[in-house]
């Protein structure tokens, strides 16, 4: 059921998809759905805390594959040009959430926040490890969301290599701590 719901508010938008949707993707029913989850927010906030530990793994499990730290830090914006390409990539699924229901929804604004803080918290421990100032961490969340945004706007890769250029001055700028 969460992977039709998830397929649906991510591919049309959180006020395009109505419960009945969601029970004709799914094949269950809807009195089954709504024990499941009582309303609609309900299903929004669960899809967007499963989309996070799917996103933030998935990025995780790219970065790792790269030995040095500091260029396990580029790695991120290799992987956002990578998800870029994805066929159904249609932008951040918690900013597009957040602009339809954040405003009236607390628990969308809630998951927006947790999966934000949660994605500049790995960035600064990849900092971290790589011996670059906190500061860093925060300019390179920048332009990751910029590059995520952008790159949803746009339907184009490029954001991820023009963020991933900008970093890489970034760290050449920055001497590890010793």
């Amino acid at each position: 059921m969460l992977d039709a719901a998830e397929r649906l508010i991510y591919a049309r938008g959180i006020r395009a998809v109505g419960m009945d949707d969601v029970r004709t993707a799914s094949g269950v029913a809807l009195k089954r759905l709504y024990s499941l989850y009582p309303s609609k927010d309900a299903v929004v906030e669960a899809v967007l805390e499963r989309r996070d530990r799917w996103w933030r793994e998935r990025l995780a499990e790219h970065v790792q594959r790269v030995d040095d730290p500091r260029e396990r830090l580029l790695a991120v914006f290799d992987w956002l040009g990578e998800w870029f390409a994805e066929p159904d990539f249609r932008g951040c699924a918690w900013i597009n959430a957040f602009g339809e229901a954040g405003a009236t929804s607390p628990a969308v604004a809630a998951q927006v926040d947790r999966h934000k803080r949660a994605f500049a918290a790995q960035l600064a421990e990849w900092c971290s490890a790589a011996g670059c100032p906190p500061e860093l961490a925060e300019q390179l969340f920048l332009l990751a969301e910029g590059a995520v945004v952008t790159a949803g706007i746009q339907r184009s890769t490029g954001p991820a290599g023009t963020a991933r250029d900008a970093a890489a001055v970034l760290l050449s700028r920055v001497t590890p701590a010793v």
